[in-house]
């Protein structure tokens, strides 16, 4: 199916959707104002990776999923992503389009944090969602999945954490697609206010390997001025869900965003995940791993963009390719003019098991200003057939020598992420790729 097919959702249908769902004028403002770009704006154009006939119009849209009553009845993909103790811990999980359970201790909840669905948010800070809400970070007119997102976002979450507060424990969300052919627009703001902390980590798990639906995630993160964020996520949307993922993060002075993404989907996938270090002294890591099988087609992009003095970003992407699949790896290290001092780092990696695999790793520095410093490193090769064939030779199996051989390329990015959930998840997802 051609991206270019025209949408089975229309303008009435969004003012209908709206009004159910009773949004704030300000709101239904910005879904009129994007159903309308929708139509004239262009899809985005990577520029390795056709995605021509991907599907981004076959799906259901406005999809329920029932509460949550007992964690003992959740599916193995999703308790195993809970954990014990799950009922002491901060989370919300959303079942389809629907919040099926939601937690925030009463002490964070005295300290002025705010943890709730985006819908929810909007009427009770509307002042504080709408400050911040596709202004900037993501664009509702950059392209045409951008305006869809915004006409017709169906999910997403608030995440506030006020002044000087530091959040121990991580913050936990699951968006489970349970419904084979239910489309998620997903949006998650978190805003993390002048000299707070907060690590946020979100899982996305579906269970449709045939049926076609849609994925479309935006993540808007904001650094206030000396805030620490570490942003975990671990993608697993299953093979017949096509995913376009853009994750923007703005750092102000002497802040910190730290992404470690594990992107693990078996469908299709465009993803974008760019920072903006726009205070002196900002800092960004973004380390990323990913594994391809199957006829899959990816294409990633970390970029770091430095506006501010003294400003450091480092990019570290470890990928590895199965059967057919292909996937192209972007870093790109932007230093604006009068980003002095800026320290630009980045380094992809992309490891391809079967001869039927592609990949590709692109460095990018895009330097305008003289007083930097700047570096990448990227390599693509084939696993050492030599290296398997003496792991074979010590009795170990074919498919249990290339699992040894994946888990050693992808661990060096897998042990800096800063998550220990995360890493651990992590490790459970690159497993089951394996078989």
């Amino acid at each position: 199916m051609a991206v270019d097919t025209q949408l089975p959702y229309d303008k009435e249908y969004v003012a209908n959707y709206s009004g159910k769902r009773n949004e704030p004028d300000w709101f239904k403002d910005i879904r009129q104002k994007a159903i309308d770009l929708a139509d004239d704006l262009p899809m985005p154009n990577p520029e390795k990776t056709r995605i021509k006939n991907w599907n981004f119009t076959d799906f259901e849209h406005d999809v329920s999923g029932a509460d949550i009553k007992s964690f003992d009845e959740l599916p193995e993909k999703i308790s195993v992503l809970l954990g014990d103790h799950v009922e002491e811990r901060n989370l919300i999980v959303v079942r389809n389009n629907n919040v099926a359970y939601a937690k925030l201790s009463d002490e964070l909840k005295e300290k002025g944090v705010i943890f709730e669905d985006i819908f929810t948010a909007m009427h009770e800070h509307g002042d504080l969602v709408q400050k911040y809400f596709m202004q900037d970070g993501v664009s509702v007119d950059e392209n045409k999945l951008t305006a869809r997102h915004a006409a017709l976002m169906n999910s997403g979450i608030f995440l506030y954490v006020p002044k000087n507060v530091v959040i121990e424990e991580p913050i936990q969300v699951i968006f489970w697609q349970e419904d084979d052919h239910a489309a998620l627009f997903n949006h998650v703001l978190l805003v993390a206010d002048q000299h707070s902390q907060v690590t946020y980590v979100e899982n996305y798990v579906s269970n449709n390997d045939e049926t076609e639906t849609v994925a479309n995630i935006v993540s808007e993160v904001f650094a206030l001025d000396g805030a620490k964020v570490s942003y975990g996520a671990v993608d697993n949307f299953a093979q017949g869900t096509t995913s376009y993922v853009n994750r923007r993060g703005h750092v102000e002075r002497d802040a910190t965003l730290e992404w470690a993404l594990g992107q693990m989907n078996d469908g299709h996938t465009l993803s974008e995940n760019v920072t903006n270090l726009v205070g002196d002294n900002s800092l960004s890591h973004a380390k990323a791993v990913s594994v391809g099988r199957g006829n899959q087609k990816q294409d990633f992009t970390a970029n770091i963009r430095h506006w501010g003095q003294a400003s450091e970003g480092y990019i570290l992407q470890h990928g590895v390719m199965k059967d057919n699949s292909a996937s192209i790896f972007n870093g790109i290290g932007k230093v604006e003019n009068g980003a002095t001092k800026a320290n630009a780092e980045q380094e992809s990696r992309v490891l391809m098991l079967s001869e039927g695999s592609r990949g590709d790793a692109n460095p990018i520095l895009l330097i305008d200003e003289d007083d930097v410093t700047a570096g990448h490193a990227a390599s693509v090769g084939r696993v050492d057939p030599i290296q398997l064939y003496y792991l074979m030779s010590r009795g170990i199996s074919q498919q249990e020598a290339e699992r040894l051989v994946i888990h050693g390329f992808l661990a060096p990015v897998v042990r800096e992420i800063p998550i220990e959930t995360v890493q651990s998840q992590l490790r459970e997802v690159i497993e089951g790729k394996v078989y």
